[in-house]
Order: structure tokens, then C-alpha cells, then sequence
């Protein structure tokens, strides 16, 4: 039994997908799949019941999937001690993103890792907040982008602020918020609002920016989207209006749409999360006072 043997077991495991977990391991689907049954015939069980759409982990290989997770994180951990020897900031690093944030924030972010940290490997995962968390629980992820406080899983994490970014009302050209130079917190409680599904943090968040509930967005349930850029075609369609971070409000310039800042101070503060006591603490704490110092443009650097 090996660790190549376990990572193959552990891929498998979280894409569901044999091409995919070979992808992700870097070899041939064959490769896999040989070494996969030399370690299931090694210990004498099916880990992966393949009779069904998706491979998925028998209920024995559930129960050596979830250790195989902790044996590879702490050679990671071996192998990152040996690296701390020739220097900081170098190597693969697994990092998450929610989807409100990926397409805008990390073009800041690999501007920076190449300039100053060129060793640095970014392998990005982009996911909800939930899922995430789990993966960071899970030694899965190094670190995670995400809007701050995370109140999913149960594992300790650090939560290193980075910015606060805050919101602004979009609307289809001609409506009566366009009127505004700012948009008051008692005008946006009365407007249709089009949300993220279910799941997305950025949900909540623009409804407590906007003074509203659940119980109000029962007429706007046939328009729930998966993504900001889906939410700006509805808008700009007329049928709503949104709450757009501003780092999203960067990337709109149509005529069909009108864009204003919030009356009130109204923000979503954004920051790294990893586990509490990961042996790459020092260099993601280093990597996050980095990023604290030059912030994405509109947005305001965090302060301890």
C-alpha cells in the first residue's frame, strides 16, 4: 500500500468521476484505475462500488477514505517542513473561492502570486461556502476566500481579514431607483429583489443590506439565479432589481443598466480561513498581510 494508492482512492472519492480524479492526480485514467485494484486486491475489499452512474465509495472505503485524508495531510505536512527549508511561499497550494468572489478576485490574486511569490502554485476550487468549509475540515484545502464570519463545520480555522467590500443596487435602465445618488435602506426594503439560489452566502447578506426577510421574496422565487452575471441579464431584462458586491460592479458598463452606491455603509468583509494549526500557517499568514496591502480597487483594506 502506498500514498500514490491512497490518492488515487481519495480523488476518486471526492470527484465521483474516474477521468476527473485522474485528471486531478495527473495520470492516465488506466494508471488509476490499475492502482486502485492493486490496493483494493492488497487489502482485500472493494473501496469504489462501481455499479452504479458515479463511482462511489463502499462503506468500508468510506471509512478509509476519511483516514486516508489525515495520513496524506500529514505527509503534505512532511514534505512542507522540508520545503520551509529552502523557502516561504513555494510549492502547490489548494485554495478556495465562492463563485461571487472567483471571477473578480482572482485576477488581482494571480497578479500578485506571479510577481512576487513565482513558486507559488495556485490550485483553485471554486464552491459554495458550506462546501468549502468542509473541504478546509477535510485537509482538502489549505485556505478558502471567503466572506467572513464562516459559520459552517466544526473544525478550528483562523480567519485572516483582507477587505471590505461593499454593495450597491443594480437596476434596469429607466427605473425609479436610477433617480438616486445614493439608494436609502428604507427604499430598498420595498423592491423585488433578484437573489442568489439557495446556498449562497451572498443570499443572506443582501438581504439584511436590504432591511428584507425570506418571507418577502416569495413573488420573486421563479428568478433565483447561480451566479452574479446570470442576476445582471435579469435585471437588465426588467424584472428587478439586485445587490451587486462592488468587485461584480467593476465588470458592468451597459446602457440597459444602472448602477448606485447604498445610502447606508452596508459591506461584506472578505478575508482567508485555513485550519488552525496548519503547518503552513506562517506562510498564509505572511501571504494575507501581502494581499492586505494592496487591496482590489473599491474595496477598503481590513484593519486588525
Amino acid at each position: 500500500m502506498t500514498l500514490r494508492e491512497l490518492r488515487y482512492l481519495v480523488a476518486i472519492a471526492e470527484h465521483r468521476h474516474f477521468g476527473r480524479a485522474a485528471e486531478s492526480c495527473h495520470v492516465t485514467q488506466p494508471t488509476l484505475s490499475t492502482q486502485l485494484r492493486k490496493l483494493e486486491d492488497y487489502l482485500g475489499l472493494a473501496l469504489i462500488d462501481r455499479s452504479g452512474k458515479q463511482p462511489v465509495p463502499t462503506p468500508a472505503g468510506e471509512q478509509i477514505v476519511e483516514r486516508a485524508r489525515r495520513l496524506l495531510a500529514e505527509a503534505d505536512a512532511i514534505l512542507q517542513l522540508t520545503r520551509q527549508r529552502i523557502g516561504p511561499l513555494q510549492g502547490a497550494l489548494n485554495i478556495g473561492l465562492i463563485p461571487t468572489l472567483a471571477p473578480y478576485l482572482l485576477p488581482w490574486l494571480l497578479r500578485i502570486v506571479r510577481a512576487e511569490y513565482p513558486r507559488l502554485h495556485l490550485v483553485v476550487h471554486e464552491d459554495t461556502t458550506r462546501h468549502l468549509a468542509d473541504k478546509l475540515d477535510e485537509h482538502i484545502l489549505d485556505v478558502a476566500f471567503l466572506a467572513l464570519p464562516v459559520e459552517f463545520g466544526q473544525g478550528a480555522r483562523v480567519e485572516h481579514a483582507l477587505f471590505s467590500e461593499p454593495f450597491f443596487v443594480a437596476c434596469p435602465a429607466g427605473h425609479e431607483i436610477a433617480a438616486y445618488a445614493q439608494v436609502p435602506t428604507s427604499v430598498l426594503a420595498e423592491l423585488k429583489l433578484m437573489l442568489l439560489t439557495d446556498g449562497h452566502c451572498l443570499r443572506g447578506q443582501a438581504l439584511a443590506a436590504c432591511g428584507q426577510n425570506e418571507a418577502q421574496q416569495s413573488d420573486a422565487a421563479d428568478f433565483r439565479a447561480a451566479s452574479l452575471e446570470t442576476l445582471v441579464q435579469l435585471v437588465a431584462c426588467g424584472l428587478g432589481c439586485t445587490l451587486l458586491p462592488a468587485l461584480a460592479v467593476r465588470h458592468q458598463d451597459r446602457a440597459d443598466l444602472v448602477i448606485r452606491p447604498l445610502a447606508t455603509a452596508e459591506s461584506r468583509r472578505v478575508g482567508m480561513v485555513w485550519r488552525r494549526g496548519h503547518p503552513r500557517h506562517a506562510d498564509l499568514e505572511s501571504l494575507g498581510m501581502r494581499l492586505r496591502r494592496s487591496v482590489p480597487e473599491g474595496t477598503l483594506a481590513a484593519v486588525d
